[in-house]
């Protein structure tokens, strides 16, 4: 099977993910990320692997944590990145294949105010990042939810049609997206834009949405 990814212009290819990349919390995240780019180095031919994780009320990734030794212990970014590096450094290359690429974006406060951009206008990077009481309040991140999906439990169905049904409105406002979130998106963007002569095809999505 494949599909027309948005902002990359040719089609894609799906990749099942490996059985023990279902997670339930961030700690869990962390733990699986090497199994599975092991996984995708090894015994598939997937040329980029996309991981997404909210924020929370973890600190947020700013411009600071780029320079080198800036990174920030907690800082969720910062921790994917150290993971994948230390990974990365343990595979061996394989005959035929290039290396997956990786592409890492944490959503501020969390993944449903990606959804709303341009709909919810106080809810965002910019914000958070000028108050940082409302991204790590907790009642944020549910009137988020009640707002995108009329529930604070939503079904994992529901979670998948209303990403789907962000990603075509947004698609087109992929500029917006990145100006009112310029760490958390913006990494994943320029990830692509830098690997996009490989991020064309066969492409496995982790989200983690906590």
């Amino acid at each position: 099977m494949t599909r027309w990814a948005p902002g990359v212009h040719r089609s894609t290819q799906p990749i099942e993910p490996p059985q023990q990349s279902r997670t339930r919390g961030w700690s869990d995240v962390l733990q699986v990320i090497p199994a599975v780019l092991k996984h995708l180095h090894y015994r598939t031919d997937t040329h980029a692997f996309a991981v997404v994780i909210d924020a929370d009320a973890s600190p947020l990734h700013q411009p600071a944590h780029e320079a080198p030794g800036g990174e920030v212990e907690k800082c969720r970014l910062c921790q994917l990145r150290r993971v994948v590096a230390q990974t990365q450094t343990q595979l061996r290359l394989v005959p035929g294949r290039v290396p997956v690429q990786v592409a890492i974006g944490t959503a501020v406060p969390a993944i449903e105010a990606w959804y709303r951009c341009g709909l919810e206008p106080h809810i965002n990077e910019i914000t958070c990042l000028q108050n940082p009481q409302l991204g790590s309040d907790f009642h944020t991140r549910n009137h988020l939810k009640r707002y995108v999906y009329g529930t604070e439990r939503p079904s994992l169905t529901l979670e998948t049609q209303q990403a789907v049904t962000a990603a075509q409105r947004l698609v087109q406002s992929r500029s917006v997206l990145e100006s009112l979130f310029p760490n958390g998106f913006g990494s994943l963007a320029r990830s692509v834009r830098r690997e996009h002569s490989v991020i064309l095809t066969k492409t496995i999505v982790l989200l983690g949405n906590l």
